[in-house]
């Protein structure tokens, strides 16, 4: 095996869920070449990557990007997405193999046949309630047809300096918990009022300041969060991926929902303590059995949906007691060395 191409387009959270497969390729083929077709807008965490020898940002110009790929001839491509377009992109690589899903695991069924072998996980779909398996190692038995199996997760992140750590331990004595309180899908997003309470609760109990995470379109939502705080808590500065996984290494903590930086935070293993509706932790989950969850993920009536079909989501049901009862556990587990 010389030359893999990895396609997942996005987005962040399955881009992170997604590298131990290159991880677990660089240990069996050391001296291959792997390379990673991703959107250029989620590219920046496989920079940081280094089992990662090139990464192909394709940014909406098609036949351009099929050229680039045709030029490296590849021996196998391997189609982590389960999309039309996903596997589209890895058939017309060139490459001799596409492993890809079988058709009931697919986000779009009609992609199966643009494979040459494919990997059945067992389930009963891709949201299927009575897998207990992690994404992460679903992902990983897309090495099986190439001979790879019972293979320990990695992620190699690189360790990067960052300005906007350096500002956010100056200001927290290095002593800071991060919360991240937005989310793309709005039935993730747990009340800002309550991760303010959870900030207080996390300065009182713990004597820990939060660091308030946002992204695009999120700082006034940040900003919200802080003023429900009580002096606990401050919007951290405008943070790159780099400056995120920075962040997060120097953290005490991240309460989170299922979002990217969340699964930042736990492929780096900062502790985590999730707060999950719409989407299962077994599955979505913290990848440590030490992080902690606080799920409604067995009454949620809108599994994977975006929206909440009902006048009222499932986290709302989650208080802040619930939460800071959570944190309390999982930083007593760090403390114990669990």
């Amino acid at each position: 095996m010389n030359r893999v191409l990895l396609v997942r387009l996005g987005a962040l959270g399955d881009l992170v869920h997604a590298i131990p497969v290159a991880a677990a390729l660089r240990r069996a083929f050391p001296a291959a070449r792997i390379d990673w077709l991703v959107s250029g807008k989620h590219r920046a965490i496989l920079d940081l990557v280094p089992v990662i020898d090139r990464r192909l940002a394709i940014d909406g110009i098609f036949l351009d990007a099929v050229r680039e790929l045709r030029r490296s001839r590849y021996d196998v491509a391997i189609d982590l997405q389960g999309l039309m377009k996903s596997a589209l992109l890895a058939r017309s690589s060139g490459a001799g193999r596409v492993v890809g899903f079988a058709s009931s695991y697919l986000r779009e069924r009609l992609a199966r046949p643009l494979y040459t072998e494919v990997y059945d996980p067992g389930c009963d779909g891709l949201y299927d309630p009575h897998e207990m398996r992690h994404v992460v190692e679903i992902n990983l038995g897309l090495l099986q047809p190439l001979g790879i199996s019972q293979v320990v997760p990695e992620f190699p992140i690189e360790e990067v300096d960052s300005a906007v750590a350096k500002e956010v331990r100056d200001r927290t004595g290095g002593r800071f918990a991060l919360l991240n309180p937005g989310a793309q899908w709005p039935n993730k997003r747990w009340p800002p009022s309550r991760f303010g309470r959870v900030a207080a609760g996390l300065l009182e109990r713990h004597g820990m300041v939060s660091v308030v995470l946002w992204g695009d379109g999120e700082r006034e939502l940040a900003e919200e969060v802080v003023g429900h705080a009580g002096g606990a808590a401050f919007a951290s500065p405008r943070a790159s991926i780099a400056d995120l996984v920075a962040l997060s290494r120097g953290a005490g903590l991240m309460v989170s929902g299922d979002t990217g930086p969340a699964h930042i935070a736990a492929a780096v293993r900062t502790p985590v303590v999730g707060i999950f509706g719409p989407t299962r932790p077994s599955r979505n989950g913290p990848w440590s059995p030490a992080d902690i969850t606080v799920s409604r993920a067995d009454v949620c009536r809108c599994h994977h949906l975006r929206q909440c079909r009902l006048n009222t989501m499932c986290l709302l049901d989650i208080e802040v007691d619930e939460v800071v009862d959570a944190v309390d556990r999982r930083l007593a587990a760090e403390t114990r060395g669990v």
